[in-house]
């Protein structure tokens, strides 16, 4: 199987499916929501925001959540666990965790674009336990060790 499958929940009556923005877009767009009415999220905060659908991913693909570049560079709308993922037998519902990092409080209301989902491939290599690692150019230098210029 190579399609993604959403289903509709019994909340969200009118949502169009997720969907592709323009022909090369990487990302589908995911929608609020928010039947019931508006949610803001006040600065520093995270709302956890449902889209009235769960989905059925092909096989060895996981759906990663993503800020939408807009949202994220005009009012600090992150997703903090970005990307999150949503793994292939995951069936509940998908919700959308949504982090405040701006200035001013942000207000979300029913159908608006909130994130975008990207389907990539999972590899599933064997896990084993070793004594020893090969040796790189680099070792074992962390955080900063390759600097910042040539």
């Amino acid at each position: 199987m190579n399609d993604v499958r959403f289903k509709r929940l019994p909340e969200n009556p009118d949502l169009p499916l997720p969907s592709y923005a323009t022909p090369g877009a990487a990302g589908m767009d995911m929608r609020a929501c928010l039947p019931e009415g508006p949610v803001t999220i006040e600065p520093g905060r995270i709302a956890l925001i449902p889209t009235g659908f769960a989905v059925e991913l092909p096989s060895a693909t996981e759906m990663q959540i993503r800020p939408r570049s807009g949202l994220a560079t005009k009012h600090g709308l992150l997703v903090p666990n970005s990307p999150g993922t949503v793994d292939e037998d995951y069936r509940g519902p998908i919700k959308i965790a949504l982090l405040n990092a701006g200035p001013d409080a942000y207000t979300i209301n029913h159908a608006d674009r909130i994130a975008q989902a990207v389907i990539a491939d999972v590899r599933r290599p064997r896990i084993i336990e070793v004594t020893t690692l090969s040796d790189t150019e680099r070792g074992a230098g962390g955080f900063g060790s390759t600097g910042i210029k040539d």
